[in-house]
């Protein structure tokens, strides 16, 4: 079995770790990367991104990555999928990527 969190589009969570790390010199370098591959994992094995196509569920993880570092992440992630309804961009199925932010929230516990 292979590991989620280095598979895309859940490696995208690890590269935010090291990015926390790099720009935060008091964060714990592993102690982040086992926090964020935790996150991936949930994600995947909740099947948060399901019936997303590649570039949606691309979106919602990059988004993620933001939302995940903010202050009030759960308001992060919320305010995120409120926002995709009424501006969704380029995303293929706003919708989905609406209720994708949302169950993720629930998963990580946000």
């Amino acid at each position: 079995m292979t590991d989620a969190a280095l598979q895309p589009p859940y490696d995208r969570l690890l590269a935010t770790a090291d990015g926390v790390a790099d720009a935060r010199p008091e964060v714990d370098r592993e102690m982040a990367r086992e926090v964020f591959r935790e996150a991936a994992t949930l994600l995947h094995n909740g099947l948060a991104l399901d019936g997303l196509d590649e570039h949606d569920a691309a979106a919602v993880v990059a988004g993620l990555c933001e939302d995940l570092v903010a202050e009030d992440p759960g308001a992060a992630v919320r305010t995120r999928a409120d926002r995709v309804v009424t501006e969704p961009g380029e995303l293929h199925d706003p919708k989905g990527v609406h209720s994708s932010l949302l169950v993720s929230a629930v998963i990580l516990q946000l």
